[in-house]
């Protein structure tokens, strides 16, 4: 059975359509009582810009919304409700955040302080975006040439103890072209299939 399309999605591009996209999309989610990342998702899988004009908004609005922009509290959270602006950093009255820094190093608290107040579908966007970049960064550390790609790895390396022979023993491990491929596209079909279930989860969220 299709999942039933929420009644504030229609709702939040009536109030777009009525300032003319001139209004912050952090402004719509707070009168709809929604995440800010929810009213994005909406508004780029919907076209909003091309529904209100038959093209899209200039950069300089975007740049705007994204300079107005405040940091939100996760939804149904009360522990990190008002966090930003009125708990400082190293409060513990926070439940939560206490029992954080129990268990992290004095110097990830900073990390968690910020990543409490993330709203999940920001946090599985960015998740999207590092995932699809080490895909693409891959290509250029994996890259097999050509058939006759060999790559010579040392292993181990000692000094020889024979009486006659001189020097050092070293033992190669050579990494034929084929091998290498093969390699290569397991791991981009495992990272592939983790960005595809990411992509679903976030459409499915928004």
């Amino acid at each position: 059975m299709p999942r039933q399309r929420s009644p504030n999605r229609g709702k939040a591009f009536e109030i777009y359509k009525e300032n003319d996209g001139n209004i912050d999309l952090v402004k719509i989610a707070e009168i709809l009582n929604l995440s800010p990342g929810t009213i994005r998702g909406w508004k780029n899988k919907d076209k909003w810009d091309t529904k209100l004009n038959g093209t899209f908004q200039k950069k300089s609005v975007k740049n705007t919304e994204r300079s107005k922009r405040k940091k939100g509290a996760q939804p149904k959270n009360k522990n990190s409700k008002g966090h930003v602006s009125s708990v400082p950093k190293g409060n513990k009255n926070a439940e939560t955040h206490g029992f954080f820094s129990k268990i992290f190093p004095p110097e990830a608290i900073d990390i968690v302080e910020d990543i409490m107040v993330k709203d999940p579908l920001d946090m599985l966007w960015e998740n999207i975006i590092i995932q699809y970049t080490a895909i693409a960064r891959s290509q250029r550390i994996m890259n097999v040439k050509n058939q006759e790609d060999l790559t010579k790895v040392l292993k181990r390396e000692k000094e020889s103890s024979g009486e006659t022979s001189e020097g050092w023993e070293k033992e190669y491990e050579l990494q034929f072209a084929w091998d290498k491929q093969a390699t290569f596209s397991q791991a981009q079909s495992r990272a592939m299939s983790e960005l595809r279930s990411l992509i679903k989860q976030y459409w499915i969220m928004i």
